[in-house]
């Protein structure tokens, strides 16, 4: 059985983590501002404070930690969003080289957003093309922060995270709200590509990349085939068994994204993302067709 500690592990992905590996038996505490419960530590995810002392007995650690891409691009959001993740990542990496016993591994959050817009190219963990945008360049920055530093007995790797569907988050829940009122239909063309991945999936590829000892460096967490909007939006009216959706022009979702405090891009970029390393190296998806991923999680 390992340790594991999950920085930033409050949220959904955080709790997704938690309860698969408390189920197999590891034990898992998680680093947050707001401290609940008995396997809670506090932590303001810059300082080096009494939080260090867990990673002595830590196996495995995974930082999840950053203030949600999900506002206004404001100039204060956008330095939270930056520093949130670099500040983080600088405090646990020093803090794993103060350690007489690090952590065997270290997992940091990255996103498939990393990737450029693209309908046509398909975006491997090698030919993938990074592109130069604000979600962009603070994926690059959050890597390169990770990469930089040097932790001799660590082995590291990015989690380069497509949309993550779950039961309790994610983007289910405001999906499934738009099926439910009939607004449902297509985003914008539809043809934009969606990179997804299910929870039980996302927990499991974390999972092999642990047992996988030789394996490090930058991994795509996504389905092999991606699918597009208008796919998806279908999908769920059909496992919701909702006969129409009305769908919504650009227009509209800029609109909408600016009334409800968002960015369209999390709507309208094409995130054509495919899962190479995992694949080449033997990993095998449980849920990879979305209907019936949708139907596990929705129903």
């Amino acid at each position: 059985m390992s340790v594991i500690t999950i920085a930033g592990g409050s949220g959904f992905l955080g709790q997704v983590l938690e309860d698969y590996f408390t189920k197999k038996g590891d034990t898992v505490y998680i680093l947050t501002r707001t401290v609940k419960r008995k396997n809670d530590i506090p932590w303001n995810a810059k300082d080096l404070e009494d939080w260090t002392k867990i990673l002595e007995q830590t196996d495995v650690l995974i930082n999840l930690t950053g203030k949600s891409v999900d506002c206004r691009y404001t100039d204060a959001n956008k330095k939270l969003i930056l520093d949130s993740r670099i500040d983080s990542t600088h405090a646990l990496g020093l803090a794993i080289n103060l350690c007489e016993h690090p952590p065997k591994v270290w997992f940091n959050s990255s996103t498939a957003t990393i990737y450029r817009h693209s309908t046509d190219k398909q975006m491997t963990e090698k030919t993938g093309e990074i592109g130069d945008d604000f979600s962009m360049n603070i994926a690059k920055s959050w890597e390169k922060a990770f990469h930089s530093i040097t932790n001799p007995k660590t082995r590291k790797m990015a989690l380069r995270t497509s949309i993550v569907m779950g039961k309790h988050g994610g983007a289910t829940e405001p999906l499934k709200n738009l099926v439910k009122f009939g607004l449902g239909g297509k985003q914008g063309s539809g043809n934009q590509k969606v990179s997804w991945i299910h929870e039980l999936d996302f927990a499991r590829a974390i999972e092999f990349l642990i047992e996988n000892e030789d394996l490090d460096g930058n991994f795509n967490l996504a389905v092999p085939n991606p699918t597009n909007n208008k796919t998806l939006m279908s999908s769920f009216r059909k496992v919701m068994k909702m006969p129409f959706g009305i769908s919504h022009p650009v227009w509209l979702i800029k609109l909408g994204a600016k009334l409800i405090g968002t960015e369209p891009e999390l709507v309208l970029k094409s995130r054509n993302v495919i899962p190479e390393r995992l694949l080449n190296n033997g990993f095998k998806f449980i849920h990879s067709d979305i209907e019936i991923a949708l139907d596990d999680l929705v129903n």
